[in-house]
């Protein structure tokens, strides 16, 4: 291969190999889908692309006891559908921003808006995210804020180091869980309650 590029530099021919393809300054959700970053957890706040390591092993098990907990609830009593850890939902457009929660849950009269592909451009009904050792609480409360601007009505925050957790309401209220409390869904998943012992094991 060096010998070729030799004779062709001097016989005067130009070669240049194509440069690498930039990601753009600003991405959408539909190049977000279409991009592959294997081993990778990603996300797109107002346009710009997050790209994140893989959370720690315990916390893919308790978002997975989360997940079976709800998941178990709803089904038995048909309130509509549940999502595992990374499930994208686009809750801003133009510029877009996809959130990935650990946990999520949408009524059943909302079901019919999941697309075949791509990310739902809505907001769960009720999420919970499971916060890892690095997560700066202003990162946490701004996430908070955002599911909630986009029509969230019930956020859990789980603190597993501190052994507790805070449920934020669409109305403005916060309450604070200790070990013994209750995840409870109130009017958002009729029924459901959990201790977060029961989460953290």
């Amino acid at each position: 291969m060096a010998m070729v590029l030799l004779a062709a530099a001097e016989e005067g021919d130009t070669m240049s190999m194509p440069a690498p393809t930039p990601l753009p300054e600003l991405m959408s959700a539909e190049e977000l889908a279409r991009l592959h970053l294997p081993d990778k957890q990603t996300e797109l706040i107002r346009g710009r692309l997050v790209v994140r390591e893989p959370p720690g092993t315990e916390h893919g098990r308790l978002a997975a006891t989360l997940c079976h907990l709800i998941s178990d609830h709803v089904r038995r009593h048909r309130h509509g559908v549940v999502f595992g850890q990374d499930t994208g939902f686009k809750i801003e457009s133009a510029p877009d921003t996809v959130r990935a929660p650990d946990v999520a849950f949408l009524a059943q009269d909302r079901a019919d808006q999941i697309p075949r592909r791509g990310y739902a451009a809505l907001a769960p009904d009720l999420l919970a995210e499971i916060v890892s050792p690095d997560d700066s609480r202003g990162d946490v409360l701004a996430k908070v804020g955002g599911w909630l601007a986009a029509g969230t009505r019930l956020v859990w925050v789980i603190y597993p180091e501190r052994r507790e957790a805070q449920t934020f309401r669409c109305d403005g209220s916060v309450s604070i869980i200790g070990l013994d409390g209750l995840l409870d869904g109130e009017d958002v998943l009729p029924g459901f309650s959990a201790t977060l012992a029961d989460v953290l094991g």
